[in-house]
């Protein structure tokens, strides 16, 4: 989320300064349409970019999942391999 944040921030900066009116006047027609057809572009990415993290959250929470779950396979196999081990050792024990 933080991420998202900051992509947002970067994206409106230079929005900003386009943003205060002209102190001398208005903005004419053209300037005005010009302005609105960048602030649509820069939404456009800020939307393509949201959602591009909100995919890479997702793949990276599927990931550590699939990470915590091989963890668990291999304490799994482990307390199978000890318990083999100490299984094997006993009756030599008993000779």
């Amino acid at each position: 989320m933080p991420c998202r944040a900051l992509v947002v921030a970067v994206c409106l900066l230079p929005l900003a300064a386009w943003a205060d009116p002209p102190s001398s006047g208005t903005a004419s027609s053209p300037a005005v349409a010009s302005l609105n057809q960048r602030i649509a572009q820069h939404q456009a990415e800020v939307d393509h970019l949201q959602q591009h993290v909100g995919q890479q959250e997702s793949a990276s929470r599927q990931a550590a999942e699939r990470l915590q779950q091989q963890d668990r396979t291999i304490a799994e196999l482990r307390q199978q391999l000890k318990a083999a081990q100490q299984a094997a050792k006993a009756p030599a024990a008993g000779h």
